[in-house]
């Protein structure tokens, strides 16, 4: 999925782990599929989970993630995973690597959980719990999305010219050009920042874990809301919308994100992560049927 991309076996990620935490070591190891793009995650007995990043990353960068985990966990109603100690890689896997506790649940469905209005209620109320966390001087680190919309209008061009095929291209670069120009709709707030249902556990029809809260901290306050046209369709993101209480100078931004999101995934993981590419083009095709958005 990415140049240079790390690659990491079950007997490799056993090896690490015994050595930088000796009291694991002959733990039962289990590969953990999904489709994740960042890592490659093993669990590691019962509780924990040992995520080893697919880019080289060095520790200092796990070290800031973990204390954003940290500060998420405290604040989400349900559970997420907590930091637990970060490792060294070899000359086999040169790159530093992180353990976490471990959260059951399955994860959300895009087309499974889209008519689930008490899902979307569950959704709503993680949003705003992130929100009520105090900012306290922080301001958004500039990385990927959480800024300006029209920063990424060369990544968006990019985009579409990658997808005549896929997508309605037309359509997206129109709907682009309406989006991007909204102005921003308040102060940043606290914000998971990649809520899509990848990071999002459910058990029994309710929201039970959040995924991947290393970025945790300030950005647009309409980021989070991508999750409502990535997992929604319009009843269930009709009750999230009001239950969060967004304006429309908030949810329109908020489509802006998921569109530059979405676009992301329809072509770049066509052959390498089909399961993202799906979410990609679900995505847009419910932007571009939301009558208040794409009509």
């Amino acid at each position: 999925m990415h140049a240079g991309q790390l690659t990491i076996d079950a007997a490799m990620a056993a090896s690490l782990i015994a050595r930088e935490f000796p009291a694991l070591a002959g733990m039962p190891l289990t590969a953990v599929s999904g489709s994740g793009t960042v890592n490659a995650v093993f669990r590691v007995g019962a509780d924990l989970a040992a995520r080893f990043p697919l880019e080289a990353t060095d520790a200092a960068a796990l070290d800031a993630e973990a204390r954003s985990l940290a500060e998420f966990a405290d604040a989400s109603p349900v559970a997420a995973p907590r930091p637990v100690g970060i490792g060294s890689g070899d000359d086999g896997y040169p790159s530093a690597w992180s353990l976490q506790t471990w959260v059951p649940g399955r994860v959300a469905d895009p087309f499974v959980c889209a008519a689930s209005v008490a899902f979307a209620e569950d959704v709503a109320a993680l949003i705003l719990a992130l929100r009520r966390v105090p900012v306290a001087g922080r301001v958004f680190d500039g990385q990927g999305r959480g800024g300006e919309l029209s920063d990424h209008d060369e990544w968006m061009a990019h985009c579409v010219s990658q997808s005549s095929g896929i997508v309605d291209t037309r359509r997206v670069a129109v709907l682009w050009h309406r989006l991007r120009g909204v102005p921003a709709s308040g102060a940043h707030v606290m914000s998971h920042r990649d809520l899509t249902p990848a990071n999002l556990l459910v058990s029994d029809g309710r929201l039970t874990g959040v995924l991947d809260a290393g970025g945790f901290g300030p950005a647009d306050r309409s980021l989070d809301l991508v999750v409502a046209w990535h997992l929604f369709d319009e009843p269930a993101r009709t009750r999230l919308r009001d239950a969060v209480g967004a304006s429309e100078a908030e949810w329109l931004p908020g489509a802006g994100w998921a569109l530059q999101q979405a676009m992301g995934l329809v072509w770049y993981y066509a052959e390498s992560n089909p399961v993202m590419a799906e979410l990609g083009r679900s995505t847009v095709a419910r932007l571009l049927d939301d009558e208040e958005i794409g009509g």
